[in-house]
Order: C-alpha cells, then sequence, then structure tokens
C-alpha cells in the first residue's frame, strides 16, 4: 500500500482505539502499566537484539559516539524505562477531575472537567525511551498515541511499541491504543499531519527544525 494509505489505516485502528480507552477505568490503565513494565524487562534480550541492528546501520552512517549512546539500550536503560511506566501507573488519574469551579450569581457551580483528547500524534527524534514515556503518559490520560521516531532507532521503537500494545491489550486496553509508524520515510509525517479526520493533536519532540517544520 501506499504511504498515505499506511498511514490512514494505523490511524483510524488507533482512533477507534482511543474511543474506548477513554472509558476504560482507572484500575484497568494502571494495571496494563504494570504488565507492559513487566514484559519490557521480560523481552529485555528482545529488545537489545533489535537495537543492536539500529546501532550497526547507525555506524554505518556514520553517527557521532554522543548519537549512539542516545540509541543505545542495556538493561540498566530498559528497567529504567519499565520504572517510568510504573512511575506513571502511580500518578493520579487525570480523567474526571473537576477543575476552576466558579459559583455563578444564581447560585449554580460551574466548572470544567478533564477528559482524554482522543489520539495523540507525537513526532519525535532518536531515543527510544521516549517510545515508553509516551505511550505512558497518553495510557494514563485515557488517550490512544500514534508515535513517529526517528528512523535511526526504527528497530528499537518497533519492538517496544509493539511490546507494550500487546501487553496493552492483554490487560484490556484496546488494541492499538499504542500504535507505532515503522515505516521510515519522512512522507509519512506530512501524512500524520494531515489526518485529521483521526489525530486530534500532534506533539513534536525533539529540535527546533523538527518543531518548526510540525507547526
Amino acid at each position: 500500500m501506499d504511504i498515505k494509505q499506511y498511514v490512514t489505516e494505523k490511524a483510524k485502528k488507533a482512533k477507534a482505539a482511543s474511543r474506548k480507552l477513554a472509558t476504560i477505568s482507572t484500575e484497568i490503565k494502571n494495571n496494563a502499566l504494570f504488565k507492559m513494565a513487566a514484559e519490557l524487562e521480560k523481552e529485555s534480550g528482545h529488545l537489545i537484539a533489535e537495537n543492536k541492528k539500529d546501532l550497526e546501520a547507525s555506524e554505518k552512517k556514520g553517527l557521532s559516539k554522543a548519537m549512539l549512546d542516545r540509541l543505545t539500550l542495556n538493561p540498566e536503560r530498559i528497567k529504567a524505562m519499565a520504572d517510568g511506566l510504573r512511575e506513571v501507573a502511580a500518578l493520579p488519574d487525570p480523567v474526571g477531575e473537576i477543575i476552576g469551579i466558579r459559583r455563578r450569581p444564581n447560585g449554580m457551580e460551574v466548572g470544567r472537567m478533564r477528559v482524554p483528547i482522543g489520539l495523540i500524534g507525537i513526532i519525535y527524534e532518536s531515543r527510544p525511551n521516549v517510545t515508553a514515556d509516551s505511550a505512558a503518559l497518553c495510557i494514563k490520560s485515557g488517550n490512544a498515541v500514534l508515535l513517529r521516531g526517528g528512523s535511526e532507532a526504527v528497530a528499537s521503537n518497533t519492538a517496544i511499541a509493539g511490546i507494550l500494545n500487546r501487553a496493552g491489550a492483554g490487560a484490556g486496553i484496546p488494541d492499538g491504543a499504542v500504535s507505532f509508524i515503522e515505516n521510515p520515510d519522512r512522507a509519512c509525517v506530512m501524512e500524520m499531519l494531515k489526518a485529521s479526520h483521526s489525530v486530534d493533536l500532534i506533539i513534536p519532540r525533539g529540535g527546533e527544525g523538527l518543531i518548526r517544520m510540525v507547526s
């Protein structure tokens, strides 16, 4: 299939998952995050093997040692990713919180209730841990996420997102709530930006060039 169709189908599936996720209880979300954390640690050997593919390809491209270090996954960094998921699970659930309550002259109290946004698209650069961090925050707040990481870490990010989605689905989170754009073609980014039929918010995370392009 072409790039537009590929991104559109990914976004539509994730959007459908977001509608179900918005009504899921705090307990289910937290249990899913704990299960995701456990699966990351359990699959650390697989993650390191996939990460090695990214490192070898990046070395051939002549990436700097600093960049290679940012890309590298090891047992300590995988544990840190898992611990990050557990920390998010321990946070209060923002969904349903009522803020800014004011009493009107007629005695009526008016406030704003926090609700999920829907499907959040996140475009980011090299660090694989961003995949887990972004997914955790979106799931906790009742949002599905469509991730597009840098091409240097495509094997690592694909593996991480796959583990998170499978673990979440096994714990009651809708399949597709954590989706990743595996195709490294830059045209995928433009199609994400055009996918307003499914993607409710785009968040760029990275350097000034990326942020300007997304804006």
